[in-house]
């Protein structure tokens, strides 16, 4: 039986690699067909051509873009608008034009709280994806947009309370952080044979790390480090209620 595919939707470029590059190594490393959407950011830009490499390392094909411009970074997508501006029932449709062609079995995308950071872009994107993961299965919404596909379950990147002291180290003690209590996390993921790939597409934004973002503090870490604070990730798993096929589970 082929390795069920997955599709991750997130923000903007490095968000896959940091919350689920583990989850999409591995996936890839089974044989299964993996992608990802990037709502912001615009292909021709810096970011767009390190989300390339990035996806390269993952085996996560090429980089599917929505084109939005990130909320804070209005050169990210010259001319376009900001993804939080833009009419939901485009995103929405533009996502589900992507479901459509790709057939995922599995989704994943960022939690309510958008993850540790609560950044804008991060909240929208899982409002969009929840919408989209739905609406990509019923026909008459978005008939333009190709054959309807109902996604089996959709995985929302998370982490409990209780792994928030140790990244404080990392994150910093100034910054808000939005974690779950342990409890609603229904997916533990050990990623630790992956850890090499997910950090080294990590750091292939290159600009992020330059600037000194996460992944330019990542790259600050011993190897033992990255392995002991990022070889672990947490998922919560959702299942669009109009999914009627057996249960698909992401790998753990």
């Amino acid at each position: 039986m082929p390795a069920p595919s997955l599709l991750a939707v997130f923000a903007h470029p490095d968000d896959e690699s940091l919350s689920a590059g583990g989850a999409l190594a591995r996936h890839a490393a089974d044989g299964a067909r993996t992608a990802v959407v990037t709502a912001t950011w615009a292909n021709g830009t810096h970011r767009a051509e390190e989300l390339a490499e990035a996806l390269r390392i993952l085996g996560a094909g090429k980089p599917r873009m929505l084109g939005y411009a990130d909320a804070r970074v209005p050169q990210s997508a010259p001319g376009c608008v900001r993804f939080c501006e833009a009419p939901l029932d485009e995103a929405v449709g533009r996502l589900v034009t992507h479901i459509r062609e790709f057939r995922p079995d599995i989704m994943v995308t960022h939690d309510a709280y958008g993850g540790l950071p609560g950044h804008p872009d991060h909240v929208h994107t899982h409002r969009v994806t929840m919408l989209a993961a739905q609406a990509a299965g019923l026909a008459q919404l978005y008939p333009d947009a190709g054959a309807p596909w109902q996604p089996r379950v959709l995985y929302l990147a998370t982490h409990p309370h209780s792994a928030v002291p140790a990244l404080r180290d990392v994150i910093g003690t100034r910054k808000a952080v939005y974690s779950v209590p342990d409890e609603q996390v229904t997916a533990t993921v050990d990623v630790g044979p992956w850890i090499e790939q997910k950090i080294a597409a990590v750091l292939a934004h290159r600009s992020e790390v330059e600037r000194g973002a996460l992944p330019g503090l990542i790259a600050a870490l011993p190897p033992d480090a990255r392995k002991r604070l990022f070889a672990t990730e947490w998922y919560i798993r959702h299942t669009p209620i109009t999914a009627a096929a057996p249960q698909t589970e992401l790998t753990v």
